[in-house]
This record gives C-alpha cells, sequence and structure tokens, in this order.
C-alpha cells in the first residue's frame, strides 16, 4: 500500500485533520483517552481568528494509505518566538499517527522541509501550537487518565519519534497533591518557608473578580509574562492572544480556586486552576460539546473534587520571599473546604528546581511526564 503526504489546503481538508484522533483512538484499546472538545483545537488552527496567528503561520499535513488517513502533523512558524529568543526555530505539533515507523518519519520529513523552506534550522515539539499551550507527548503515566487540558499518548509514540531522528529535549512534569491525604498540613519546613514568606509584609489572597473579567484579565496577563519571562522555551503572549485564551476558559472558571496574591496591596502572583472536566469528557469521546457534553459540564462545574492547576506564577522580585508553599497550601485549604480529592499542577520544567524541589517537599508525587522533542532541519534522505 503506497503512503503518500500531503499538505491539507481545503477546508474539507482541515476537518479531515482535526477529525482524525477521534477515530485513532478505539475505546477499547485506549481507554485513557479522553477526546479534546472540537472547537478547542478548531481554534488553535484558525488562522484568521487566533491572534497567535498575526505573527506566525502553520501548514497542515495528512499521511494517508490508500485514501484512509493514518497520521496527522502541523508544521509551525513563531516568528514572535524566534524574535524574542534571537532564534531560528521552526515547531511542530498536533501529531498522531498509527504505529508505523514509515508514516511517522514521512510527517516530520514534510513538517522539516515546510519549515526549512522559511530558513529555520531546527524541529521542537510537539506544541498547540506553542509552548502557551497544549504541548508535549506523554512517556510517562500512561495507565493515569488526564486531567483537564492536558494530553493522553499511547506508548508508542516515543519510539515513532527516535526513529523518526528525534532526540529529547526537555520533559514537563506534572504533580498530584492528595487534599484528603491525613498528612495535608504543611511540614515543619513550608511552615518556615510561610513564616519567611510573610515576615515584615503583609500577604493577602483574594478570589478572581470575573463581574469585571477585562481588567482582571488584563492584571494577569502582565503577571504570566512577568513571571515566566526567564523559563526555557518561554515566549510572551501579547495582550490579544491572551485575553483571547482568557475568554475561552472564563466559563469554565469557578472563581474560589483561583486567586491573586499581594504583598502590602501590590499584586505580585497568581494561581489559575479549573476544575477538572475530564470527569465528565471521558464519557464524550466525539469531542462535540452538543447536546450532551455543554449541560454535563456545566452541572460538574460546581461539584467537582477534583482540579488542575493551569498556571502559578510570581513576579521575580517576590520569588525570594519563598511564596509557592503558600501558594500550594492556599490552593489546598480551598480545595479542602469545598470537599475536593486532589489536584495537579501541570506543566512544570523538570530542570526548573525553584518549584520542582518545593512540591517533593510538600509532599505532591510525581504522576505523568510529557516530553518535547528536537531535530536539525538538515536535508532528508526520504
Amino acid at each position: 500500500m503506497t503512503l503518500v503526504v500531503r499538505e491539507a489546503r481545503s477546508r474539507v481538508d482541515e476537518r479531515t485533520f482535526i477529525a482524525f484522533p477521534y477515530t485513532l483512538y478505539d475505546a477499547t484499546r485506549f481507554p485513557n483517552w479522553v477526546a479534546p472538545l472540537r472547537m478547542t483545537v478548531e481554534d488553535a488552527l484558525d488562522r484568521a481568528r487566533n491572534p497567535f496567528y498575526r505573527d506566525a503561520d502553520r501548514a497542515l499535513f495528512l499521511a494517508e494509505r490508500d485514501g484512509l488517513v493514518v497520521g496527522r502533523i502541523a508544521a509551525i512558524e513563531n516568528r514572535a518566538a524566534n524574535r524574542f529568543r534571537s532564534d531560528h526555530t521552526g515547531f511542530f505539533g498536533f501529531f498522531e499517527c498509527h504505529d508505523d515507523v514509515e508514516t511517522a518519519r514521512a510527517l516530520f520529513d514534510a513538517a522539516g522541509t515546510w519549515l526549512r523552506a522559511r530558513g529555520l534550522t531546527e524541529m521542537l515539539g510537539p506544541v498547540n501550537p506553542s509552548t502557551n499551550y497544549e504541548c508535549g507527548l506523554l512517556v510517562h503515566g500512561f495507565e493515569q487518565r488526564p486531567t483537564f487540558m492536558t494530553p493522553w499518548n499511547p506508548p508508542y509514540y516515543d519510539p515513532l519519534c527516535h526513529a523518526a531522528g528525534l532526540t529529547k529535549a526537555k520533559d514537563l512534569l506534572s504533580f498530584w497533591f492528595a487534599v484528603d491525604a491525613p498528612d495535608f498540613d504543611p511540614p515543619e519546613l513550608v511552615a518556615r518557608h510561610a513564616a519567611r514568606a510573610t515576615r515584615g509584609a503583609t500577604l493577602t489572597f483574594r478570589d478572581l473578580d470575573l463581574r469585571d473579567f477585562e481588567r482582571e484579565a488584563a492584571l494577569l496577563w502582565e503577571l504570566y509574562n512577568a513571571a515566566w519571562e526567564d523559563n526555557w522555551g518561554f515566549v510572551p503572549m501579547t495582550q490579544a492572544e491572551f485575553l483571547h485564551s482568557a475568554k475561552g476558559l472564563r466559563a469554565l472558571l469557578r472563581p474560589a480556586w483561583s486567586f491573586v496574591a499581594s504583598i502590602d496591596g501590590v499584586p505580585v502572583g497568581f494561581m489559575l486552576a479549573v476544575p477538572d472536566y475530564n470527569e465528565v469528557l471521558r464519557h464524550h469521546r466525539s469531542g462535540r460539546l452538543l447536546p450532551f457534553a455543554v449541560p454535563h459540564m456545566l452541572w460538574h462545574k460546581n461539584r467537582a473534587r477534583s482540579a488542575r492547576v493551569l498556571a502559578l506564577g510570581v513576579r521575580r522580585e517576590a520569588r525570594a520571599r519563598s511564596l509557592l508553599p503558600l501558594f500550594t497550601h492556599e490552593i489546598m485549604r480551598r480545595g479542602r473546604a469545598r470537599h475536593a480529592i486532589g489536584a495537579e499542577a501541570s506543566w512544570l520544567l523538570e530542570d526548573n528546581h525553584l518549584i520542582v524541589k518545593p512540591m517533593r517537599t510538600m509532599g505532591a508525587t510525581e504522576r505523568m511526564t510529557w516530553r518535547l522533542y528536537s531535530r536539525p532541519l538538515i536535508p532528508t534522505t526520504a
């Protein structure tokens, strides 16, 4: 059977590209896969409406055997990221594939050729479509069900990447805090850090105010870019891009599980957590919101017993105060007050010791690991 990789150019091709995973992940063979919402994937690929593409571009590729789709990949040129890092890196994302080395190699070669034609010298990913969104391939924790807006893929993806010449660039970790654990109270070391953090200052936490959403989103955008500016792989989000993403989350937020921290009245950090809607979405494998997923999610919003911490950041000038233990203890305190069982914090860079080490000290357990891969963009022999 002949393998063909072609660029998805038409609206029909794009719909085929989006639909492929929903046929790939059989419920019997892959019970832990949770279908991403189709509208979220459509938005991430929408060059006309998503502000990300004001300074970026992408191409979609489909792999077919005898007319049947057997794989897909996106090639992404992020001009804003390359300017910010003075770099020439291209990206790939939205990778899905049958367990077939020839197909995987052909997809990565197609993406690499498109990126190389734009003067880029390295391919990094997967990012969907940047490191500010869903990214990484799962390499540890396959037995776990993923939390909301985190990917799950079969174990064979990692060998496919290596067979296609990709190597590890960075691992992303998730940690689980069991709120209902008997050792919920912070250990002595954390208590000392907490005392240090508040010494000589008034630290306060307040819920997000969704009634004044645009003002709140503007504050979070400023804190987000300031908090992550030193992280590996980070690229600042424009205010338009951040607001676009925030609007998509607004209806899903539970204000009591997200908060802003201030010292002496000055905002210095925030934590953004959402109920783990995958508790509901695992039963909706089509990825469509209607007719059943929307009412189920709204019903679940204030009844969820677990959460995912999407983002946690502290301004550089406040990091010396060791605020992380206080942030973590605050979200756990709020969760216990609402009879939650736990929360996952993800993603965390494996070598971000300022946050990974305290996580382990506070009793969090490592739950899942996702990997980012890289490959030089040199002429292929395929």
